[in-house]
């Protein structure tokens, strides 16, 4: 199996049926995962009814309660793991993220990267109908992320990613501590710390249409002191999940920027 996008819900019922459409109407074979977490508004039961039409391709995993953003995707990185998936792609499901991008971000992978991040602040990439704050806000962000990490990706919370499994299979999840906005950066971070090849694919960035944000204080709050906490934090951590043997060798590979 090649491809799997992880889609995690929470009251996505306004989006999900037309994303999923739009993704198997690509014809490039891409399966789908959605980790619901109990939407109030019937967003599991919607993927269920729709399992019928992409039987083999749709999956559902449903848990209880609202457990957040970090803890869907690493509950659908174990799944792509134990399923044997060797390219694993992050996406929202309220289509600020192009469908159509998911083929740039896995050729990209497929051409040498170990990870693809769909980017807003590299050449060509973009975002539409966000107001000035939100985009001070967001750009303000990445550049605190970049000086205190000292990691050279210049959209560090996107949320639109392909991974290779190699590099998943390398990361201890258990170390991973933030569940939202912050979770997207220390991903980022452990795979680059493990010397991982990462780049960035110019995207555009669209607002979400139907369904609410769910960008809070809490959100922002986190990512702040979540920067100061993963980088003093990796003095002591190892992201590493394993290692066969003492002698075996770290991967050293050039961490990479696409400009384009």
């Amino acid at each position: 199996m090649e491809k799997l996008v992880i889609i995690p819900t929470y009251n996505e019922k306004e989006n999900i049926s037309s994303i999923l459409n739009v993704i198997f109407g690509l014809n490039k074979d891409y399966h789908v995962l959605v980790v619901d977490d109990s939407s109030p508004d019937g967003t599991g039961a919607l993927v269920k009814s729709l399992q019928k039409a992409y039987p083999n391709q749709l999956f559902l995993e449903e848990r209880e309660g609202k457990q957040g953003l970090g803890t869907a995707y690493i509950h659908g990185f174990r799944w792509a793991i134990e399923k044997g998936y060797r390219f694993i792609f992050e996406m929202d499901a309220d289509f600020s993220h192009n469908p159509h991008d998911l083929e740039r971000l896995y050729h990209a992978c497929r051409n040498g990267a170990d990870v693809a991040i769909g980017s807003r602040y590299v050449k060509g990439g973009k975002t539409e109908n966000w107001d000035w704050d939100r985009n001070i806000l967001s750009k303000g962000g990445a550049l605190y992320t970049r000086v205190l990490t000292w990691m050279p990706v210049k959209d560090p919370t996107a949320g639109f990613i392909c991974y290779r499994k190699s590099v998943l299979e390398a990361i201890n999840f258990d170390e991973i501590n933030f569940v939202g906005y912050a979770f997207q950066i220390e991903m980022k971070f452990a795979a680059w710390k493990l010397g991982f090849k990462i780049t960035e694919v110019s995207i555009t960035f669209v607002d979400r249409k139907f369904g609410s944000s769910k960008m809070n204080k809490g959100i922002v709050k986190e990512g702040v002191i979540g920067v100061l906490r993963i980088q003093w934090q990796s003095m002591f951590k190892n992201y590493r999940r394993r290692v066969r043997n003492k002698f075996e060798p770290v991967t050293t590979a050039v961490v990479k920027e696409a400009m384009s």
